[in-house]
Formats: C-alpha cells, sequence, structure tokens
C-alpha cells in the first residue's frame, strides 16, 4: 500500500476480520446511526424550550421539557458508552485472533523467511503493528461514519431551522476543510516516519540485546550507544513532527470556530431583531456550530488513525500473504521409521544461485553411525536441514527407508528425527518444561529415567529446585555443557528412531565432554545417527565417515579405511588435529 494512497480493498479486507464478531460490529453500526439525531435532538429540545415555554410563561410545560432534555442526555450518555465499550472491544477481539493467526503463520513459515527477516520486525509485525489495526475498529471506520452522520443532521437541522443563518456560519468551513486537509497529510507523513523508526529500534534492541555478551567482550558498549541514539533521536523528532501538527492544527480550527460563532452572532442578532429568526434559534445555533465543528475537526485525525491502521495492516498481511512453506503433501505418517537414509545425487542451494551441495550421494544402513568431517562451509549442517525438510532441495532425491522424504507427512517425518545442535537453546521456563517442551505426553518419570540414561539425573539434581529449577532465557544462568545435557534429555526423552548430533562437543571442556560422550554412546547405539563433529577423536568409532568438501563427496568409509590413504584429505584433517594438540 502506497502511503499516499486510501486502499478502499484493504479496507474491506480489515473489516472481513470482524466476521467472527458480528455481533459487536452490528451492534456498534445501528448505536452510530442512532446517536446521530438523538445528539442533535439537544440543541432543538432547547430551542423549543426557549421559544415556547420561557418567552412564553408557561412553568408545567418547562418542567416537563426539562424533564425530556434530561431524559435525553440519560439516554445519549448511556448509549454513548455502550457505543465506545463495544467499538473498542470489538477491535481487542479482532486484534486477539489476529496475533494467534499471524503467529501460527510465522511458524510454519520456511527458515528462509527468518534468514532475511530481522527478528524485531517479525516482533513489530506481531505486536505494535496488530495493534494499531485495532485503531480501525476502535477510532477509525465505525467512529467516522457516526461523526460524518452527526455532520449531515446538523447541517439538516440547520438548513431547516435558518439556512441565511447556516450559510453565515459556513463562510469559515472551506478555511477548516483546508487546516483538516493539510494537518491530515503532516501527520500522516509523520506517523509513517513513526512507524519505519519503531521498527528499527525494535530490530536493533532485539538483535543487540541478544549480543550483549559480545559488545561488552569487544567493549562496544560507547559505539553501540551512539548508534542507539541515532536511532532514538530519529524516532523521538517522528513523534515531535506529528506533535507539532497537533499543537497547530487545534488553535487554527479554535480560531475558525470563534470566527464562526462571532458571524452567527452577528448576523443571527439583526435577523432575531428583525424576527427572521426566533431567539430559541439564536440560543441553539452554537450548541449547532459546536456539534458541527468538534466532529470536523476530529475527523482529519480519525483519518489519518484509520490511515496508519491499513498501513500496519498492509504489513500485517504482507507477512500472511507469504505461502513460503514446506509443501506438506505427503501422506505416509509411519509410527516408526528403520532408520535407512539415502542421497542420491542431491544438489542443494539456498538462493537458488551459489550451490552449497553438488550431486551429493550416499547411504546410511538401520543403525548405522555417519560421521561428517569438513572444512567450514563445506555442506555439514546443510545435510541435516534438508534431511528434516527444513528447506527442499533442488535436484535429486533424499529416501528414508526406501521412501522419498515427500512422501512423509512434514510432521511424522520430523517428530521420529532428533536433531542436538551445537548452539542449544533454551526457553524461559522450567527444565522439565524445557525437556518435554511442554509436550502432555510426556511424563516426569520419562524424563528422568532419560537423564539417568545418559548421566544427567544427578547434574538436574543438583540445581535449586531440580528439575523445576527455572531456566532463564536461552538458558543464561546455565554453562555450556549444562545446556547441552539438557538437550541431550530432550533428544532422548522423544524417543528418535534417527539422531542427529551437530558438533555437540565442539563448545565444551574436556571433562564435561566425557559425559557427553557417554551420552551420545549411549543415544547411538541402538539407532541411525548422524554426527557433525570438529573434534575427529569423538567419531573414530562411527561405522562410516564421510568427508565433504565444497557440498562434494571426496572420501567415504571407515576411520581405517580414510587413514590407511596416506594421500586422504581425512588423514590430513586429523594428522593436522593432533599436531596442533601436541
Amino acid at each position: 500500500m502506497e502511503s499516499g494512497k486510501f486502499d478502499l480493498h484493504l479496507l474491506g479486507r480489515v473489516l472481513a476480520l470482524a466476521k467472527p464478531h458480528r455481533r459487536p460490529f452490528i451492534t456498534s453500526g445501528i448505536l452510530a446511526v442512532l446517536l446521530a439525531p438523538l445528539a442533535t435532538s439537544r440543541p432543538l429540545l432547547i430551542q423549543q424550550m426557549v421559544d415556547h415555554y420561557i418567552l412564553i410563561p408557561d412553568p408545567s410545560g418547562l418542567l416537563t421539557m426539562t424533564l425530556v432534555i434530561l431524559a435525553v442526555l440519560v439516554i445519549e450518555v448511556l448509549m454513548r458508552y455502550v457505543f465506545i465499550y463495544t467499538t473498542n472491544f470489538l477491535g481487542q477481539s479482532v486484534i486477539k485472533d489476529l496475533r494467534v493467526r499471524v503467529f501460527q503463520h510465522i511458524t510454519h513459515l520456511k527458515l528462509t523467511y527468518f534468514d532475511k527477516t530481522p527478528i524485531g520486525t517479525s516482533t513489530t509485525r506481531t505486536i505494535n503493528d496488530i495493534q494499531t489495526i485495532n485503531d480501525v475498529f476502535s477510532q477509525g471506520t465505525i467512529t467516522i461514519l457516526a461523526d460524518l452522520l452527526t455532520v449531515v443532521t446538523v447541517l439538516i437541522i440547520m438548513l431547516i431551522t435558518s439556512w441565511k443563518l447556516t450559510v453565515i456560519c459556513m463562510l469559515t468551513m472551506p478555511f477548516l476543510i483546508v487546516a483538516s486537509y493539510l494537518f491530515k497529510e503532516k501527520v500522516k507523513a509523520a506517523f509513517q516516519k513513526v512507524r519505519n523508526q519503531l521498527q528499527k529500534m525494535n530490530s536493533f534492541l532485539q538483535e543487540h540485546i541478544t549480543g550483549m555478551r559480545i559488545v561488552q567482550i569487544f567493549t562496544a558498549e560507547d559505539r553501540e550507544r551512539q548508534k542507539f541514539r541515532t536511532i532514538n533521536r530519529a524516532y523521538t523528532q517522528a513523534n515531535l513532527d506529528s506533535i507539532t501538527a497537533y499543537a497547530v492544527f487545534f488553535p487554527v480550527v479554535e480560531i475558525i470556530s470563534a470566527t464562526s460563532l462571532a458571524l452567527m452572532i452577528w448576523w443571527g442578532a439583526h435577523s432575531a431583531i428583525s424576527g427572521e429568526v426566533s431567539l430559541g434559534a439564536l440560543i441553539a445555533f452554537p450548541l449547532y456550530l459546536s456539534m458541527l465543528f468538534r466532529p470536523i475537526r476530529m475527523l482529519a485525525d480519525k483519518f489519518n488513525t484509520l490511515q496508519m491502521g491499513l498501513v500496519a495492516a498492509d504489513r500485517v498481511f504482507g507477512v500472511l500473504d507469504n505461502h513460503e512453506f514446506i509443501q506438506n503433501n505427503g501422506t505416509w505418517t509411519p509410527e516408526r521409521l528403520k532408520g535407512e537414509i539415502t542421497f542420491e545425487h542431491v544438489s542443494f542451494s539456498y538462493d537458488d544461485v551459489h550451490p552449497v551441495l553438488r550431486d551429493l550421494s550416499f547411504q546410511v544402513e538401520t543403525g548405522q553411525t555417519l560421521a561428517i568431517v569438513g572444512s567450514t562451509g563445506s555442506g555439514k549442517s546443510t545435510i541435516i536441514n534438508i534431511l528434516n525438510r527444513f528447506y527442499d532441495i533442488q535436484k535429486g532425491d533424499i529416501l528414508v527407508d526406501g521412501r522419498s522424504i515427500r512422501d512423509y507427512e512434514l510432521f511424522a517425518l520430523r517428530r521420529r528425527i532428533a536433531i542436538v545442535l551445537q548452539d542449544v537453546f533454551l526457553f524461559s521456563g522450567t527444565v522439565l518444561e524445557n525437556i518435554t517442551l511442554k509436550d502432555p505426553r510426556i511424563s516426569r518419570e520419562e524424563v528422568e529415567t532419560s537423564a539417568r540414561m545418559i548421566g544427567a539425573h544427578e547434574f538436574i539434581m543438583r540445581l535449586p529446585g531440580g528439575y523445576d529449577f527455572q531456566v532463564q532465557e536461552r538458558g543464561a544462568t546455565l554453562s555450556m555443557g549444562q545446556r547441552q545435557l539438557i538437550s541431550f534429555v530432550r533428544a532422548l526423552v522423544f524417543d528418535p528412531d534417527i539422531l542427529i548430533l551437530d558438533e555437540a562437543t565442539s563448545s565444551i571442556d574436556t571433562e564435561t565432554e566425557q559425559v557427553i560422550q557417554h551420552a551420545i554412546e549411549t543415544m547411538i547405539a541402538t539407532r541411525t545417527s548422524i554426527v557433525i563433529a570438529h573434534r575427529l577423536s569423538t567419531i573414530r568409532h562411527a561405522d562410516r565417515i564421510m568427508v565433504l568438501e565444497s557440498g562434494q563427496r571426496l572420501e567415504f568409509g571407515t576411520h581405517d579405511e580414510l587413514m590407511a590413504n596416506a594421500q586422504g584429505r581425512y588423514r590430513e584433517l586429523v594428522e593436522m588435529q593432533f599436531s596442533l594438540i601436541e
């Protein structure tokens, strides 16, 4: 959506979000229609009271009219309360459903979306932009409709009462329209800058708070603080621009309104003396003017609110319209896998331009352990990504138990494969919740059994609260080895048929590595495993070792077979690593 255009199609799409909430939508619409004539009835009643019950004294009639006006006021107040509550309730109901919808949509997107999109941008879309859409309902379409109906009703009554006095009052209207238009354009541009700067700030904060350890390690606090000041200054200036527009607009409107009132009094006094206009009409007209200028003054602001809501909606719909999903057309949903893995002439590129894997073929038999080694960027981790169908390959095929992975129902395939990564991600919550990921099918007893199997139970029980120990965000209160052990328990408790270990011991000390090595041996003993490791000493007992180089299979065999090749790349890597240790 271009910021300078009002998109009716987009507005229709936003309003369609209210379909599940028809009752509050219809109720607020009906109230908007009823409030316009009800609000304008009060000046009309005052006019009648002055002309027929005050100028011509009628105490009983005056009392009756006073009670009628009071009753109308009470009814209007109650209806206004229901109207405001209903429109805001409608907006909150819509964005509550929309947040869930957007989050669910994001969780199913390809990993390429997260490779290209900053986390702060996704956060802004899910929180700030969706919150702005609420204004379309609470302060936008329905309230604009109510204000327009009020303006039309007031104008009709004013013209019926005295068309000459109405024309006099409307002499200042062109100035109000021009001022409102200029204000709308100024605030719209300022609000657009506010949204953009807010997105930049969210992205910056998300990235730098997450990476604060690196900032402090390299003493970059002052440099990053200066960057934040620049972003914050731009965000503040965008807000000040909008505030300036408001500070100019509202006094201008007051001057225009006062001028219109002065003209009305000047002309109305002459008309009242000559008998063209009744005294009651002259008293009612300032009330009409107030009811006329207030909605017109607010319409510009509300239209900007609506416009910004549509801009935010366009961004949110941009996420919802992103259908970069892994196609889940498979129907094969076996309870268990045998674990046989075959790569047949697989080629893959993350960007369809730079190949990462080139015509790669290999096979892992059921129950075997395949170790993959190679230099950084050779494609080791990519094999994991495409085996789990986090990305789809461009050429060739990957078979599990003789079937293409595209034939498997996506989640049926993934739940039989467990991965332990080098960079363990833990969520805020207890150790137990991080192991089970709140899966109700996994009992506490199963978790403790799995922890004992790999030697993690004692370490967990030493934590304050044991399995109920509260893990901070990303596991900040635990050591690397402790986080790694928890990730092993998490993998084992799901009882996978295929286990993948991605450099799981590369960032821990030797003592912890011995515990984890025991965990690894326990876990790979009864299942097909793929192990990626920099420490070649940990993989010498693998059934097969594959050496990758620039996405191609360079060597394949057992440790002894590869070491027998005096000119082989594997032997070169082993000798190089052990020479560094010595």
